[in-house]
């Protein structure tokens, strides 16, 4: 069994939680995704296979997750909060297209060292942070 299912398992066991199909389905749907998911968008997808598996249950699920520590909750300025798969993925930023709405990874080795000194200079210890640019992708007309 996967570390990632197992981490998910024992975290259940301990809030005294049972593992069910269904929050196995919602594990596999969301991990595979890749993306960052609202909890509709996750509903609806696996609505098709499964329509046994309401609305609750995969909201219920994505905070499960988030408690966690294997996915985070997102918010891009559109008013819904997604979530997306964190666990085994190094980290990483984002840009955000406010036209379309979609969202793009980026890693920047320059952002990750200017932070760092940013942080040593104010004599702050970092543990955490998200960094998100919003703009104009591509395509929709942004600059290239």
């Amino acid at each position: 069994m996967e570390p990632d299912r197992q981490k998910f398992l024992a975290y259940l066991a301990g809030q005294g939680l049972k593992s069910t199909r269904q929050r196995d389905i919602i594990f596999d749907a969301f991990r595979s995704d890749g993306s960052h998911v609202s909890t509709e968008d996750l509903y609806l997808k696996i609505r098709r296979d499964h329509p046994g598996i309401g609305y609750a249950t995969v909201h219920r699920t994505l905070k499960l997750f988030t408690e966690c520590g294997l996915a985070e909750e997102r918010h891009f300025g559109d008013g819904q909060v997604r979530y997306e798969w964190v666990a085994g993925k190094e980290h990483h930023d984002h840009l955000v297209c406010v036209r379309c709405g979609a969202v793009s990874e980026f890693e920047d080795e320059d952002i990750e060292a200017l932070q760092q000194r940013i942080a040593r200079r104010y004599g702050f210890t970092m543990t955490s942070h998200r960094h998100e640019l919003y703009g104009v992708c591509s395509s929709c007309g942004g600059e290239d």
